[in-house]
């Protein structure tokens, strides 16, 4: 199990049901993660790339998809792949989207069942991801209902498919963000106010903690600083703006709370590892449910 998984803010909001991303790319520069969400990853084109979930590595064919659930560290790296159009469809789903008593209904057992698996990580058989590839590529192409609807009986094939594998032996989740209330109270704060100046006094004392003992708390929760969950909570929205706005870089820049757009571009970079305009070149499409 690696230890020193990053822990991603995702770009689903918690208004959001899921999130839908679609992308061309050339490298896996994310570091190891983990988050609160389920994931659900595939990639076409990538033979060579390293799959990382929990205590399991492989190295991937050209065609995959995989489940992980929430806080189960994972993370794919470019290793031997030598193509250059890497294509990948990423789904961020919401650990309460369906709530216990909707699963608990006969018809949802298939997907209950799967997202218990999803704690090992799920690879599914190349038959189903040859099947299901057409419909998992439309998906952010469709709207209103449809969309929704569509998603849940994609879910439910996966659900039912044959030829499942489970990943990791261990069942080793990183201890969520979340699971505090005191920090949970913290996390809504700064969603509610990141545009705004948040000082490190301001938020300690939100919680009736001392600066140290609070900085302490949180990295001990994130493996950040204040600071830097702070920024990347910003550069989360920043890049969900620049995927599904008009807005220019520099509005963006001051609407998620930077002060000058070098200072926004500089801290963009480390986090993403490319510029914000090279970030939205590599989005074919972007869609969610409210």
């Amino acid at each position: 199990m690696i230890k020193d998984a990053y822990r991603e803010i995702t770009r689903l909001i918690p208004e959001d049901s899921f999130l839908v991303e679609q992308r061309v790319k050339d490298d896996f520069d994310f570091p190891i993660h983990f988050h609160p969400e389920y994931e659900l990853n595939f990639i076409y084109r990538g033979k060579g790339v390293r799959r990382i979930v929990g205590d399991h590595t492989d190295e991937i064919d050209d065609l995959e998809l995989v489940m992980v659930g929430p806080n189960v560290v994972h993370g794919w790296e470019l290793h031997n792949c030598t193509c250059k159009e890497i294509y990948e469809i990423t789904i961020h789903i919401h650990n309460d989207l369906f709530d216990a008593k909707m699963l608990s209904r006969r018809i949802f057992k298939p997907i209950r069942d799967m997202f218990s698996r999803a704690k090992h990580g799920i690879l599914f058989s190349r038959e189903t991801t040859n099947l299901l590839m057409p419909r998992i590529m439309l998906l952010s192409r469709i709207t209103g209902l449809q969309y929704y609807l569509e998603f849940i009986s994609i879910l439910n094939d996966l659900a039912l498919s044959e030829g499942q594998k489970l990943l990791s032996v261990s069942i080793n989740e990183k201890e969520d963000f979340h699971n505090s209330d005191k920090i949970k109270k913290v996390y809504d704060y700064i969603q509610e106010n990141f545009s705004q100046t948040i000082t490190l006094s301001e938020i300690s004392t939100l919680v009736n903690m001392s600066t140290v003992s609070f900085n302490r708390f949180i990295k001990q929760r994130t493996g950040k600083t204040f600071v830097h969950y702070l920024n990347d909570t910003r550069i989360s929205f920043a890049s969900r703006w620049l995927l599904e706005s008009e807005l220019s870089i520099g509005e963006i820049s001051y609407k998620c709370g930077f002060n000058n757009i070098a200072n926004f571009n500089r801290l963009f970079k480390q986090a993403k590892n490319t510029t914000p305009k090279e970030f939205k070149k590599q989005f074919i499409g972007v869609k969610r449910v409210l």
